[in-house]
């Protein structure tokens, strides 16, 4: 089974997952910012993922590298698949890759050129250093009065942070999360993905699609400043409000605290469940589906509030109940009485799920080297979702013809900047 095989050290004669995926052949896939074009001079995730929002949505993203480096998430690995880093490979398909040193004039002229044509200009550059650069939204409006300017930054463009570095474990610590996530007595945890880059990135993408409806009716670009703490704050928003409200603290317990009673983890038999009771409805469904209606009836539960007043008694009696049965005859149940439950999936797991594959959430693409995994868009357009139209591309795969088509260079002209190293 590819289970058995997942879970087992890959050598040469194991199949690797991507092996298993559907592959999709290039299409024009979604056209919503067809004409659309970006310009990408941001690395890591949290930019990148922004603009393959972007690209994913028809746009034109045009990702502006260093010469010879890259990206930063080029060079994050092990694991590599064919020589590219996956982090590098799962957040950048659907954009051509230029190659170009703008700390150099001619690089910078270059940069000018192709910001002529451009509709959004994207950076992660700290306040001082977009200033430095002239990449600044003040410096380029004048020549550029309809460019949207996106700055996505760890901390925004002002105060007294705006010049810090920051990553994703920075943003999480400063926003409370890490202090949230895990047991009661274990320190503070990370959350297991990126969550504060790709939440900043999908505001880069959601600030973008504004920006481009008001400069429709306008004409004129906006500044977009999108910081990562911001994002991650608005995130955590639904724990932020209720104490700015109540004075109550929040700690630390596994998800076991919940406004909603119940609404966590509990053991069955053999694995674990996730179970949430989140009205009087369906607090009342659940205790038939265990065969205890009058329990479910009993005026002492009567209400979310009383249920939460009654929390430690209700978790013990579902962990006892829930203890003598296995995971799937819980769920099957469950299902029947339409009760929110679901297994806790390890990510070999998830990949395995049979209506997330139905739906296309994963598949693969091909390119010279061999097959690359994805992760799809997962929002329907009149019934579509399908995105594919690039493969993420190699370091500098598109310069030469960017320079060519767009800005009209000669060959020669080319392999000069090449041997100067401005390309």
């Amino acid at each position: 089974m590819l289970v058995a095989l997942m879970a087992q050290p890959l050598n040469e004669t194991t199949m690797i997952p991507v092996e298993t995926l559907p592959t999709l052949e290039p299409s024009c896939g979604l056209e919503l910012l067809k004409g659309v074009r970006v310009l990408d001079l941001s690395t890591s995730v949290a930019g990148p993922y922004g603009t393959q929002l972007l690209a994913d949505l028809g746009a034109e993203v045009t990702k502006v590298e260093r010469v010879g480096a890259g990206d930063d998430t080029r060079a994050w690995g092990p694991p590599f698949l064919n020589g590219e880093s996956l982090w590098y490979l799962s957040m950048n398909r659907n954009k051509e890759s230029v190659t170009l040193d703008i700390s150099q004039p001619e690089g910078r002229s270059i940069l000018n050129d192709l910001l002529k044509a451009t509709d959004v200009l994207v950076v992660n550059l700290v306040h001082d250093a977009q200033h430095k650069l002239g990449l600044d939204h003040e410096t380029l409006r004048s020549r550029f009065p309809s460019l949207i300017h996106v700055s996505l930054t760890g901390f925004g463009l002002q105060g007294s942070r705006a010049n810090l570095p920051c990553y994703d474990l920075i943003a999480e610590g400063y926003s409370g999360v890490m202090d949230l996530t895990g047991e009661k007595e274990s320190g503070p945890q990370k959350v297991g993905t990126p969550a504060a880059d790709l939440l900043a990135g999908q505001d880069v993408a959601l600030a973008t699609v504004a920006a481009l409806y008001e400069r429709h009716r306008t004409g004129i670009g906006k500044s977009i400043d999108v910081s990562m703490l911001a994002s991650m704050v608005r995130f955590m928003s639904p724990r932020i409000v209720p104490y700015l409200g109540s004075g109550e603290p929040v700690t630390r317990s596994g998800g076991r605290d919940s406004v909603i009673a119940i609404y966590q983890v509990f053991d069955t038999a053999d694995e674990p469940i996730t179970l949430g009771l989140g009205n009087d409805a369906i607090w009342r469904r659940f205790w038939s589906a265990v065969g205890q209606p009058e329990y479910g009836a009993s005026e002492l539960f009567e209400s979310n509030a009383s249920r939460r007043r009654e929390r430690a008694r209700i978790v013990s009696a579902i962990a006892e109940l829930l203890a003598t049965r296995p995971r799937e005859e819980w769920l099957a149940i469950f299902s029947e009485y339409r009760i929110p439950a679901g297994p806790i999936n390890r990510i070999d797991q998830v990949v395995l799920d049979h209506q997330l594959l139905a739906e296309g959430m994963f598949y693969s693409v091909q390119d010279a080297a061999g097959k690359i995994p994805q992760v799809g868009l997962g929002i329907r357009f009149d019934g579509r979702s399908a995105t594919h139209r690039r493969v993420p591309p190699p370091l500098g795969a598109d310069t030469d013809r960017v320079l060519r088509e767009r800005l009209g260079m000669s060959e020669a002209c080319i392999a000069g900047l090449r041997d100067r190293e401005v390309v």
